[in-house]
């Protein structure tokens, strides 16, 4: 291993690879790509300690483009990959590219195990609410009624709602941005790292040609001052173009108030706590249609965050406490009492 202390700074053409990026031109993983080749140099790691796994779909030619060690697997089984390997070689960073499709449909069932197993892992989910590299499927977070051409007639399924299904399997780490937004990007790349457990990332990525404009109203500058919530730790739920507006809890239900018509302030609203799973649940539930009257702007930040200890990290302990209890001999164990010579 380097010494990270003497070795020289790195940079993102570091994690640059001479491979050609496929992707289609527009296509938000772009963006993801370039703030991920950004955040690494900085997280003061050997180079050759960054290991990136993916699946199948569109994100999931990550590996290819970047220049450290990693794999491209099969279809939903990055997470059960990802998993024996950071129980064989802890001392790994370990980033999980997936997507929308690939880590909660077939995925699905490995997603919500490595989450409650909590491996300190990275887990990145680009959702575009579709299948792209198939060529515009729906997928398990396509909104009920979408044309697609596997639902010609609108999809008639119930969509998953991806940080509720994490905080529903125990992660330790839950958070969401976007990928038309380089510095809040790379700012919860950096906290998902800092974090000693599964990290669950989900990034709202736009498929341009499946699926073009499906976040338009959180990323469009006309529209997203009013329609995103930007939550920060120990702060007041502020938001809006004048930041405005606020959300304060009337019981267990949120609801916004003007902050300039003289019957509310800054004191009276919803102060944000990672810490909290009861809010942290009610903040993944905030998730109305920005196309209907009266509804709530959508959350971005990290919903919540706990301490729990990692499973490599456990296991290691008891193989540990295992052996100095009862030291054993591998070839005793082999051979067994079931043994007999030959003349």
């Amino acid at each position: 291993m380097n010494d990270s202390s003497t070795a020289p700074a790195l940079t993102a053409k570091d994690f640059a690879t001479d491979q050609e990026v496929r992707w289609c031109p527009g296509c938000g993983d772009y963006s993801i790509l370039a703030q991920v080749q950004k955040v690494l140099p900085t997280l003061g790691i050997p180079k050759e300690n960054f290991v990136i796994i993916s699946g199948i779909g569109c994100s999931s030619r990550f590996p290819y483009y970047m220049n450290t060690y990693g794999m491209h697997s099969i279809h939903g089984r990055a997470t059960a990959i990802a998993s024996g390997l950071k129980a064989s070689r802890p001392d790994l960073s370990v980033w999980i590219v997936t997507g929308d499709g690939d880590g909660l449909s077939i995925g699905g069932n490995h997603t919500i195990h490595l989450l409650r197993r909590n491996f300190d892992v990275n887990v990145m989910l680009f959702n575009n609410q579709i299948y792209g590299l198939t060529k515009g499927q729906y997928s398990p977070t396509s909104e009920e009624h979408k044309i697609t051409k596997s639902t010609p007639m609108g999809s008639i399924d119930h969509p998953f709602n991806p940080l509720a299904l994490a905080l529903g399997a125990d992660a330790t780490f839950v958070a969401r941005t976007m990928d038309r937004d380089p510095k809040h990007l790379q700012n919860s790349l950096k906290r998902t790292h800092a974090h000693k457990g599964a990290s669950f990332l989900e990034i709202y990525q736009n498929c341009n040609i499946f699926n073009d404009g499906a976040f338009e109203f959180f990323t469009d500058k006309s529209s997203k001052p009013v329609e995103t919530l930007f939550l920060e730790q120990g702060q007041p739920l502020v938001f809006g173009t004048e930041q405005d507006k606020g959300i304060k809890l009337d019981g267990f239900k949120p609801v916004v108030v003007d902050l300039t018509d003289g019957n509310n302030s800054k004191d009276d609203l919803w102060v944000h706590d990672e810490n909290d799973i009861y809010k942290a649940q009610i903040l993944t539930r905030i998730f109305d249609n920005p196309k209907t009257e009266g509804h709530l702007p959508r959350p971005f930040g990290v919903f919540y965050q706990t301490d729990r200890a990692c499973y490599e990290d456990v296991m290691t302990a008891q193989i540990e406490d295992a052996k100095s209890r009862k030291p054993a001999d591998l070839n005793q164990l082999l051979r067994g009492k079931e043994v007999w010579s030959i003349a």
